[in-house]
Formats: C-alpha cells, structure tokens, sequence
C-alpha cells in the first residue's frame, strides 16, 4: 500500500511538471519573443520583422519575387521604405548601390550565389548574379533562374526600388 502512495505522488508530480512546460514553451511561441521564459534579441527583431509589411523589390519596372530573410538587418531596411537605389555593376558577378545609410549589420564570412541580396558594409545593398566569398549580411534571395537574373542586372544603369507590399 505505501507504495501506491508513493506512485502516485511521482505520478502527479511528473504530470504537474508537464503541464508547466507545455505552458511555457506555449507562452514563447505566442510571443515570438521568449526562449524557456527568456527574452531573446535576435527572436524580438524576428516577430517585429513579422509584423512590419513585407517589401517588394522592382528593378527597373520589373517586380521580382524574393524570399526575405527575418532578421535585424531586413527589418532595419524595412524601416527606410520606400528606397529608390541606383545600382552599378561590379566585377561582372553582381550590382552594388548605397541604401543612404548605415543599418543594422550581422556580417559573416559566406560565399554568395546567383540570387542573394545581401548587406555590405553596414550600407550598401548588393544582389549577385554570379558568385562571391565576403563578409556580408543575408538580407534575401531573388527566385529567378540565373539566366532571368542575369538579364535583369548584366548591364549599366540598374534602378532597384525597395517598397512596402
């Protein structure tokens, strides 16, 4: 008999352990802003990236799909809206243009592919149609075939317009 008692308590104590951390991890999740009760940074600037509108990128006239990336940078960018940049080619591989200042930068050593819009030190606004190793900032990728991309951007005098969607 005193062995049932002691089940049981293990039992309901294993079941009250549960149902707090259901609670919390479901506290975090709403929120977008709490990892195991903590606040996180980099969650924070996620959920308000979230909740800012999405951007639509036009280079020129063309509106062109990307897939954003959700950090601190895009939703420092997001915050310049509407951007009208004018671009020039570089190296043949890519198009560089100046945003007009500095946002938000989490540069890393990566190396680029056809498609990839990416931050450049702290205030340049680049997009590659080939391929480059440099310490950027993820911000996007464009989803065209290179051979659209290429197209759009192997040339001179590229507008690129950032505007909310």
């Amino acid at each position: 008999m005193p062995n049932e008692k002691i089940i049981s308590v293990v039992m309901l104590s294993v079941l009250l352990l549960l149902s707090g951390c259901t609670g919390a991890q479901e506290a975090g999740a709403d929120t977008g802003s709490r990892v195991h009760g903590a606040a996180s940074p980099e969650n924070k600037f996620v959920a308000e990236a979230r909740k800012e509108q999405a951007m639509k990128l036009i280079i020129d006239n063309t509106v062109v799909p990307v897939t954003w990336e959700q950090n601190a940078s895009t939703a420092a960018l997001q915050k310049l809206l509407p951007l009208t940049i004018k671009m020039s080619p570089y190296g043949g591989f890519e198009q560089v243009g100046d945003i007009g200042q500095s946002i938000t930068s989490m540069d890393k050593q990566i190396t680029t592919q056809y498609g990839d819009i990416v931050l450049y030190a702290g205030n340049k606004l680049v997009i590659f149609y080939g391929s480059n190793s440099w310490d950027y900032t993820r911000l996007g990728h464009i989803d065209l075939s290179k051979q659209e991309l290429t197209a759009l951007l192997n040339r001179d005098g590229v507008t690129v317009q950032l505007v909310v969607e």
